[in-house]
């Protein structure tokens, strides 16, 4: 491998982690949120390189971008992680045998991680905020888009840690080239866990390659299903919001779902939408309410449906009943986050109950699946399987465990 020799760096410095205190972690990654504050300059001089290379009719623009605000953002986040409770050494079971032999189970990280992902700048620091913070190595594998913002944001974190005397192995930015995901993907003995954070398309090649452990997370067909007793007033605002508050994310709303009978009602659903410039696909009872009354309009396909757009785009399918909607997310959701707009409890919970989805809502827009939001400080990814951790994953997801066995001279007879 081309990459051996960081990769042996990198599982090396990861030993180093466990003797930092987490009082000298937490000193650490506030140092580093001040940097950013304090190098902004140098951040958005390098994202400026990167967004200079892309459209800014691509819907991946606004991902790729940074701003003041944004890294003010970020920053917060950081410090936020700073003050959470560590991960590392909680006791989850403890036991003494019928022979003496006492048995303990306590919280460890991973080892080294390995994160890939595509145009997103902001996941450098989120990634390395939770594995630090959890006592985990990273290895960042980021996409060409967004190359030089990633560089940028390595080098800055890789100057605090070595103010801190701390190795700057503990994090590694590897090239922007598919050789180099290949790699890190074969990488056994030396990445304990793979985490691919983007697009369908990414993860599919992920899993079906990696000789490593992978967890799922990113991609999210999401759709929300408007009841025969949702709130009209309700219902814009969470609608609007899922779609349009940022297309280019993974919690964002890609088709809604409407009973039949408040179809009167879908050109006051969609109004919003059209500040935006919203293209709507919709079915042809839909088309028909809509037809007139919204002026971005287009009949629906059968590749409407199921199709994660991360654009200004959304599809509309018209149902006549919650087990319809229920059968059209079996058939077309990821996993990922589902919602339901009623004022009927008893429909609410079936479709809770009944929708496989890391996060099934209830009068409240999938914009909210978020490891910030969720009061986890940052997340590494929203992961959309079932073994192991299942939607947003942040400090806790991201520790294993091992078993501490203390005797006086046992013997297995």
């Amino acid at each position: 491998m081309q990459l051996k020799d960081t990769f042996e760096r990198v599982k090396r410095a990861s030993k180093s982690l466990a003797l930092l205190t987490d009082e000298q972690r937490n000193e650490i990654l506030n140092a580093v949120a001040n940097a950013i504050i304090n190098h902004k300059a140098r951040i958005l001089e390098a994202n400026a390189q990167d967004l200079a290379k892309m459209s800014k009719a691509n819907p991946l623009y606004d991902r790729l971008q940074l701003t003041d605000s944004r890294l003010e953002g970020i920053a917060s986040d950081m410090r936020n992680v700073a003050t959470l409770p560590s991960p590392l050494g909680h006791v989850t079971k403890q036991k003494t045998l019928p022979n003496g032999l006492r048995l303990c189970r306590v919280s460890v990280p991973f080892g080294v991680i390995g994160m890939i992902y595509e145009a997103r700048p902001n996941v450098t620091f989120d990634v390395f905020s939770l594995c630090f913070k959890s006592g985990n190595a990273c290895i960042l594998k980021g996409g060409k888009d967004a190359d030089c913002s990633n560089r940028e944001e390595v080098a800055l974190i890789h100057e605090i840690l070595e103010q801190f005397g701390v190795s700057k192995d503990v994090v590694a930015l590897l090239p922007a080239t598919h050789e180099a995901t290949g790699e890190m993907l074969n990488a056994v003995g030396y990445v304990d866990l793979c985490i691919p954070r983007g697009g369908r398309k990414l993860i599919d090649f992920v899993r079906d390659t990696a000789r490593i452990p992978v967890i799922e997370t990113g991609a999210g067909v999401v759709n929300t299903y408007f009841d025969a007793e949702g709130d009209l007033e309700m219902g814009c605002a969470i609608i609007n919001n899922a779609k349009t508050r940022r297309v280019s994310v993974c919690n964002a709303l890609d088709c809604l779902l409407i009973h039949e009978s408040r179809l009167a009602d879908l050109p006051a659903l969609c109004q919003k939408m059209a500040d935006k410039h919203v293209i709507i696909y919709a079915d042809k009872q839909a088309y028909q309410a809509l037809d007139g009354n919204y002026p971005f309009l287009e009949p629906a396909t059968d590749d409407s449906f199921g199709t994660e757009f991360m654009d200004y785009k959304l599809a509309i399918k018209t149902v006549a009943s919650l087990d319809e909607a229920l059968d059209h997310i079996d058939q077309n959701g990821s996993g990922h986050s589902e919602a339901i707009v009623t004022m009927n409890e008893q429909t609410a919970r079936k479709f809770q109950a009944h929708v496989d989805a890391a996060c099934v809502y209830w009068n409240a827009p999938t914009s909210f699946t978020d490891g910030a939001q969720f009061g986890l400080g940052a997340e590494i990814g929203i992961s959309t399987q079932k073994l192991g951790p299942r939607g947003p994953m942040a400090l806790e997801e991201i520790t294993t465990y091992k078993w501490l066995i203390e005797g006086e001279g046992q013997i297995r007879p």
